[in-house]
């Protein structure tokens, strides 16, 4: 960010000298300077409380639609609430569950939200997923209080990052800061269903090293039996800044985490109790630890380097028997699957600043994988995690290597340098690989022995013009892009199927389109309305040859469409004492349709997670150093669970799981209360009209939502 600025104050004295002098008059070089610390302020300070800079390190998200959420405008966020997290942010579906290890989200019906496959998450820039390429699924997400902001980019989102359609989630850490003074804190937090949550950090600098320690805790019973977590972490980072022009970076973050698994419900079992437990004995565990080095450089005025090399590990132990309820006899078998991750990539991008705030950014990025998979039978339902002399189910040896390299530029032109255009350009590769000496016992398919490799060509264009109502800035901004989907172990290699194999399926792409304009038209109002047209080539479905045999398949195009809007406005803007009662409101409008489909009768059906609408509004009271206070609500139209469209039938003619989940509504209350300078209240309560509802269904059952949700605490600060 601090790299950015000078080009940001470019920009700002570019623009302001041609809003207030006419274009054929040409002031002398030390004007602009005088009007651009006159007007520096309202001209570019208001449009980042909601998005990113135009350019932003080695990234260039100027005509592209990027949101940012930053923590320090809104109340902590507890109990990993996700929906609150994103209330501000348009189109983003927080599919729900009780169980904090899996995260759940999606966007604008491009995939099923199922721990996330279809989004990039990353934090400062390194992906979140057990694996990035093989295994996008995502059982892990930072401790909320150690997020400095939160940022969504869509269209254009491969382009700076990589895999995955749209859209970019990135959280940015709070991280150490050069010169800070000793501090310490500790939070303490209570609240329903037993849970405990405490965040504590230790933060310094001597010098020319500065450095933050923080661990947490978060823990419950659940609402249900047998819906119990335990997550615990420790991040760790030192920041030396050698000189004014050099920065060096070490991040460790280690995460162990455990969770009871209640199971999935039926309908039937859902309208007659929603906290049934149907798996009484099912867990699961997850653990990441991974190392960041990163460096910036300087060289004279105009490069900059950004580089980052991380390394770690991840597992994924899951402990699953049938589900039964009595008076039905209980399972006498479980499996326990294990899944290993050992991975290390790079990401080294260079900058270099020309013209009138014009840009160029060019890079790589490499990243490898190796992630066995092992599984087997045991008589003990409570088998633990460790436990040996199972009968073997599943037996595979998975790799994948992935290279990019890119480049992408800002080239800004016309009177007062207002028109800007943005080329962006990409080359990923990527290889997958399934080496398996087990076969699980149900399947009939041979032993596979496969890999799959494929390269991916990329190409974006965007075009943005800056324009001034009463001498306040907006922007159109006009973005077409390209993006995939890589291919997974499961895609190749599925331990679920019978599948043929040789039959990998091709790359999955997306073609988008989007065309918006935002800006601060007057003092406290902010707005950003887009259309969007999305094409989802080539998204894999899985196609029966036979009731025994399948194969992943290249099958279905989807068109997706619509619009996407957001409006804040702040009633006490220009409040000297630092006061803020800020409304705002977003809404996304979905028309997504299969267009094609190898499946009969799926052309014109509606995909997974596509609801028409998603409205999102919120109002929040705060007072900078005193008080936070924001009550906020979703409302998501229904939607159906798979791409059928079609209920899941029983026996009898009954049904086991309707097409559509209903259409819901949730509120939100929580604020912060800061009685001293070193003593702050945390309170607040989740899903405050304690409504039933359930926004996320799988093959196997309806997850149930949390209901009514409590929790109050205390922060102390040195």
């Amino acid at each position: 960010m601090l790299a950015a600025l000078p080009l940001l104050l470019a920009s700002a004295q570019a623009s302001v000298g041609a809003a207030t002098l006419p274009t054929n008059d040409q002031p002398p070089l030390t004007l602009p300077k005088v009007e651009v610390l006159h007007h520096e302020e309202p001209f570019w300070k208001p449009k980042l409380q909601y998005l990113m800079p135009e350019v932003s390190g080695a990234l260039i998200t100027v005509t592209t639609k990027a949101t940012v959420t930053h923590m320090a405008q809104i109340p902590t966020v507890a109990q990993d609430n996700l929906t609150q997290l994103f209330v501000r942010t348009p189109g983003v579906i927080v599919s729900q569950e009780q169980d904090p290890l899996r995260v759940n989200l999606a966007y604008r019906g491009l995939g099923n939200p199922q721990e996330s496959e279809y989004v990039l998450v990353l934090q400062d820039g390194i992906p979140l997923e057990l694996d990035w390429i093989g295994f996008p699924t995502l059982y892990y997400q930072p401790p909320l209080q150690g997020v400095r902001e939160v940022r969504v980019i869509r269209g254009g989102n491969s382009l700076l990052y990589g895999p995955e359609p749209a859209p970019v989630i990135d959280f940015v850490s709070k991280g150490p800061l050069a010169g800070q003074p000793f501090g310490a804190s500790t939070e303490q937090m209570v609240g329903s269903d037993g849970g405990w949550q405490t965040y504590n950090v230790l933060k310094g600098s001597s010098g020319d090293v500065a450095w933050r320690v923080a661990g947490w805790i978060n823990r419950s019973h659940g609402p249900r039996a047998n819906s119990g977590y335990n997550v615990k972490g420790v991040d760790a980072d030192v920041l030396w800044t050698p000189s004014a022009t050099s920065q060096w970076g070490l991040a460790l973050h280690l995460y162990d985490a455990s969770s009871n698994d209640a199971g999935r419900l039926t309908w039937a079992q859902w309208n007659a109790d929603p906290n049934l437990t149907t798996t009484p004995a099912n867990r699961e565990w997850a653990n990441r630890n991974v190392m960041v080095l990163s460096h910036e450089q300087q060289f004279g005025n105009h490069w900059r380097f950004y580089g980052k090399a991380w390394a770690g590990d991840s597992e994924l132990t899951q402990r699953v028997a049938n589900p039964a309820v009595p008076p039905q006899p209980q399972p006498t078998v479980t499996n326990i699957q294990d899944a290993r991750f050992r991975f290390a990539g790079a990401d080294l991008r260079l900058r270099h600043d020309f013209g009138s705030g014009d840009a160029l950014t060019f890079g790589t990025v490499l990243y490898h994988s190796d992630a066995p998979l092992r599984g087997a039978n045991y008589p003990d339902l409570l088998a633990p995690r460790d436990a040996t002399g199972g009968v073997p189910t599943l037996v595979q040896g998975r790799h994948s290597d992935y290279a990019s390299v890119f480049a992408s530029s800002l080239f800004r032109f016309g009177p007062g340098h207002h028109w800007h255009v943005v080329p962006s350009v990409r080359l990923d590769h990527e290889k997958v690989s399934v080496f398996e000496t087990v076969r699980p016992p149900n399947l009939s398919r041979p032993l596979l022995n496969t890999a799959v490799s494929r390269t991916e060509p990329l190409f974006g264009l965007g075009l943005g013009n800056d324009f001034f109502t009463n001498g306040h800035l907006n922007e159109t901004y006009f973005n077409v892009s390209t993006g995939w989907r890589p291919v997974r172990y499961f895609d190749i290699g599925s331990p679920h199927a019978n599948i043929v194999p040789g039959t990998a399926p091709a790359v999955q792409k997306v073609l988008s389109y989007e065309l918006g304009i935002h800006g601060t038209p007057a003092d406290g109002l902010f707005y950003d309305i887009s259309a969007f047209w999305m094409n989802f080539h080539n998204r894999i479905e899985t196609i029966k040859l036979s009731p025994l045999v399948s194969i992943e398949q290249n099958s279905g195009d989807t068109h997706n469409e619509g619009i996407e809007g957001q409006v804040a406005y702040d009633f006490l803007h220009g409040s000297t004492n630092g006061e803020h009662l800020e409304a705002f409101a977003n809404v996304q409008f979905l028309h997504a349709r299969f267009v094609a489909s190898a499946i009969p009768g799926q052309v014109g059906k509606a995909p997974a997670y596509s609801p028409r609408h998603l409205y999102k509004a919120g109002i929040t009271w705060r007072r900078d150093g005193h008080y936070r206070v924001a009550f906020t609500g979703v409302f998501s139209g229904s939607q159906y669970w798979q791409d059928s469209d079609q209920d899941q039938p029983g026996t009898g003619g009954t049904t086991v799981l309707p097409a559509r989940i209903p259409p819901y509504s949730v509120w939100d209350l929580a604020g912060n209360w800061t009685l001293t300078p070193h003593v702050e209240l945390l309170g607040g309560v989740s899903n405050v009209f304690d409504r039933s509802y359930y926004s996320r269904v799988w093959t196997y059952g309806i997850e149930p939502a949390l209901g009514r949700m409590w929790y109050a605490g205390f922060k102390l600060s040195l």
